[in-house]
């Protein structure tokens, strides 16, 4: 590779990992603030919290590379112009495509990194996210031991502990059951345990006192009791096997779409086409998008007053790309034989970036009707 390339490609490189990083941070930041709130405050440990994190990190990195790609070819292409070493590189007989070049060669390099987090990295780490989903959910115990506050584990449920001690046991009890149309139950109690079971957890309240009251005549009966067992298991009920998501799946078993896996998911085989095509077509938008970012900056050429415009003309070129994507994207889904629809933005992109560059070549285009009125 010709020094020039190196250099450039090297420089797009360090940007793009920059990038990447700051725009992975933020959106990290704000999906963990969410799971923070979610996990951490129903009852599970930090390291559940970090695991779940570390489980969606592979689909915003998926969704932050290509505009980071894009970022970076932009910022590198401007801070040539700035320092006139375009200039220079220009006078020496670089072509606009010659100068795309080690642009193509950074967006093919950002594309192979979408397309294994696509076909990889995401279906497996929403696959593992989705089974420690179900196994937080079925864990009734780590639900119910949050002292000081009041907790719904079930529709109809309302738990609240004042107090946990250190061996495990439980300090003033309220357990409200309103689940049965007929009669409400609630309990109270001044000590409790969680004993584990064949049949799933029990509640065992000690010092304690049963209301029920009665809806249809409003009849309130009241049970005192120095221990009684409460089935917090039952507060559950079984789903059975999990079923996977189409997300979930790997690219073969959604161009494949068996009749298996379409009743296992629930969805159409227009689903899977599309869930499958989407996958090889996305990651072209990185090459678009940063053949886009040096094709507007290569236009109008050098100015004191900056690019800017040739800036907001490739972030508004960038918006419109991603428009198509999601509008073919809908298409894409009405019908089996509608899937090539996914390739329409990658390649529209790709035309558009090879349209810029070769405008860029021909200032009159640009300079032509300028140069004509200030002689007139």
């Amino acid at each position: 590779m010709p020094t020039f390339d190196r250099y450039l490609l090297s420089r797009l490189t360090v940007l793009f990992g920059f990038f990447s990083l700051v725009l992975i941070s933020v959106y990290w930041l704000n999906r963990a603030v969410i799971l923070f709130d979610q996990l951490v405050g129903g009852g599970q440990s930090a390291m559940v919290f970090l695991e779940f994190t570390a489980l969606a990190l592979p689909n915003v990195i998926r969704l932050v590379l290509p505009v980071s790609g894009f970022a970076a070819t932009v910022f590198v292409i401007n801070r040539l112009t700035a320092e006139s070493e375009l200039v220079v590189v220009q006078a020496m007989g670089f072509s606009a495509f010659r100068l795309a070049r080690p642009v193509l060669v950074f967006g093919l390099m950002v594309t192979l990194l979408v397309t294994g987090l696509n076909h990889f990295l995401v279906p497996a780490s929403r696959t593992q996210l989705a089974q420690r989903q179900a196994d937080i959910s079925g864990d009734i115990t780590a639900r119910l031991l949050t002292e000081g506050r009041f907790l719904h584990p079930a529709a109809g449920i309302t738990f609240y502990i004042r107090e946990i001690t250190p061996q495990g046991a439980l300090n003033d009890i309220f357990l409200s059951d309103a689940r049965s149309p007929s009669h409400r139950v609630t309990y109270t109690a001044k000590r409790a345990l969680v004993v584990p079971d064949a049949g799933g957890p029990k509640l065992v309240m000690f010092d304690g006192m049963a209301q029920t009251l009665t809806l249809d005549t409003q009849r309130l009966s009241i049970t005192r009791f120095r221990n009684t067992v409460y089935d917090v298991a039952g507060l559950i009920l079984s789903a059975g096997p999990r079923h996977r998501r189409v997300e979930e799946l790997s690219t073969p078993e959604l161009l494949r779409a068996t009749p298996a896996l379409l009743a296992e998911t629930g969805e159409t085989r227009t689903v899977f086409l599309y869930e499958a095509h989407a996958r090889i077509a996305q990651p072209f938008l990185s090459v678009a998008g940063a053949l886009i970012g040096l094709g507007a900056l290569l236009l109008g050429g050098f100015s004191r007053f900056g690019v800017w415009r040739q800036i907001l003309l490739a972030v508004t070129l960038l918006i419109g790309l991603q428009l198509m994507d999601n509008a073919m994207a809908d298409l894409a889904r009405r019908g089996p034989g509608m899937w090539p629809m996914v390739y329409l933005a990658p390649v529209a992109g790709t035309l558009v970036a090879i349209g810029l560059l070769w405008a860029s070549q021909r200032p009159r285009l640009f300079k032509g009707p300028r140069r004509r009125g200030a002689a007139a």
